[in-house]
């Protein structure tokens, strides 16, 4: 069986080439044509019928279907819009055009088509053809109407492919932009501006996560594909800037599932003369803000669950909620050696590096994190792991940085940003030094960071929200990859 398709394949793919090469030696080379009046849409005859009925239009589009080889032909032609009928006549488009595109025309070509808008006898809209011009021949054929491509490996591979087969894909990206849209319009409301940073780093710094190296021939240097956005935004906080932020791309070589993939979109903001309450402030109005934009509604759905955008959003601390799920409280934790004496008695494994501030995230990640579905910014983590972030003047071992949480993952990360120099050069040699003792995600010491620091940085407010994220939770998206047109997979050879 499978030869046998195999072999029906092939007279397929001849087939369409043989009509190809028929059309180019009648001097109708489909693929001369450089360009098409279109002067409707799809959709746009559809919803003005009445005032279009009996009028000519020109639309033009891939054909998905075909009825009929006679002296009529229905087919289906679909544009960016969306599907419109088609009704070619032997007797309106004349003998010699009709026969000729019945010879030459297969599902999956890109046709213009003029005619007149009328609506058929069972009551369909359509466009009756007068002429049909074949602008790019498909060569190979679309997948079978009744199964689709429904694998959802092929159908990141080829994108191009799921866009044609699934319209609802189409849609998903089409609400993606207005979201990035709507996030934009908002920011640019508050007097942010919109900058660029570079996203050739000479070292990776502003998050903990493993880079990706590559190297520059002409300065004979390494260098990193950014982790993050932070620190080149905060060196224009110091430079006078007072309200900044970017959309842009960060690359982590870390692994993939379904929330993360090695590159992904993310948005970071700063702003002077604000901390991190203002940033709780600005991230629940930002996120409430664009699903009312986008879906005109702060109800979505994720996982089953109904998440309510419109509540106010529940605030916990990191200490309260491991003692919630965990019953662990560390708030009664004085020493690295009981915090890992309770990670053995909760089967936690933790590394010899690791302090006590990173044992409290383990419990938080073992018990917690999965348990926060309504909207919740987790609060007061440890210096241990908040190399950027202040310390909590009435709770020097814990820092003024939130983590918002919706459907047991996170969607932001904020800080009041540490601007004490001298302090944030012990916090750079603290991860230097878990660098080299194995910590591959730890950060470098950046000296020209400090020397901005140096200069000073006023009291400042920064977030970061992965944007791709923020698409999942207000699409319904399963996956990270169905809000990537172009996710990374690997090489099928």
């Amino acid at each position: 069986m499978a030869e046998q398709n195999t072999q029906d394949l092939k007279e397929i793919l001849q087939i369409r080439r043989n009509k190809l090469f028929a059309m180019q030696e009648q001097g109708k080379d489909p693929y001369v044509q450089v360009s098409y009046d279109v002067k409707q849409k799809a959709q746009e005859i559809l919803d003005n019928f009445e005032e279009l009925e009996g009028k000519p239009v020109s639309v033009a589009g891939r054909i998905m279907s075909r009825r009929g080889m006679g002296k009529v032909s229905f087919m289906d032609l679909r544009d960016a819009s969306g599907r419109i009928q088609l009704y070619a006549k032997i007797d309106v488009m004349g003998e010699e055009p009709y026969k000729a595109m019945q010879a030459s025309l297969d599902i999956g070509d890109i046709v213009g088509v003029e005619g007149e808008v009328f609506r058929t006898q069972r009551g369909e809209i359509s466009v009756k053809v007068n002429a049909m011009t074949i602008l790019s021949k498909a060569l190979l054929p679309l997948p079978e109407k009744y199964h689709g491509l429904t694998n959802t490996d092929a159908r990141y591979r080829q994108r191009y492919l799921d866009l044609i087969m699934n319209p609802e894909v189409r849609d998903v990206f089409v609400k993606r932009s207005r979201i990035i849209s709507a996030v934009r319009e908002y920011l640019d409301g508050k007097a942010f501006l919109e900058v660029e940073t570079p996203v050739l780093h000479t070292q990776a710094g502003g998050a903990a996560a493993r880079p990706f190296i590559t190297h520059h021939n002409t300065l004979d240097m390494d260098m990193y594909l950014r982790i993050a956005l932070e620190l080149h935004l905060k060196r224009l906080i110091v430079g006078g800037f007072e309200r900044v932020y970017e959309i842009g791309r960060n690359f982590r070589n870390e692994g993939m599932d379904r929330t993360h993939n090695p590159e992904f979109t993310m948005l970071e903001l700063y702003q002077a003369y604000t901390d991190v309450n203002g940033m709780m402030d600005i991230t629940e109005d930002l996120i409430r803000t664009v699903a009312h934009k986008v879906l005109g509604t702060g109800k979505v759905e994720c996982d089953g669950m109904e998440i309510d955008l419109d509540k106010p959003f529940t605030r916990i601390s990191m200490v309260e909620a491991v003692k919630q799920y965990a019953g662990v409280d560390f708030a009664q934790v004085e020493t690295v050696e009981q915090a890992r004496e309770l990670a053995k008695e909760h089967h936690i494994e933790f590394e010899q590096r690791h302090r006590k501030g990173d044992i409290l995230n383990l419990f938080f990640e073992a018990y917690c994190e999965e348990k926060l579905v309504q909207p919740t910014f987790l609060t007061g983590h440890p210096v241990d792991i908040s190399p950027l972030a202040k310390k909590d003047p009435a709770n020097p071992e814990y820092t003024q940085r939130f983590e918002l949480f919706i459907c047991g993952s996170e969607y932001a990360n904020a800080f009041s940003e540490l601007n004490d120099p001298i302090d944030q050069r012990q916090r750079f040699e603290a991860q230097a030094a878990q660098k080299a003792a194995g910590d591959d995600e730890a950060c470098d010491v950046d000296e020209d960071f400090l020397t901005a620091l140096e200069y000073g940085l006023p009291p400042t407010g920064g977030m970061g929200m992965g944007i791709d994220r923020l698409v999942m939770l207000l699409t319904g998206a399963q996956s990270i990859r169905d809000v990537l047109l172009f996710p990374t997979m690997k090489p099928i050879d």
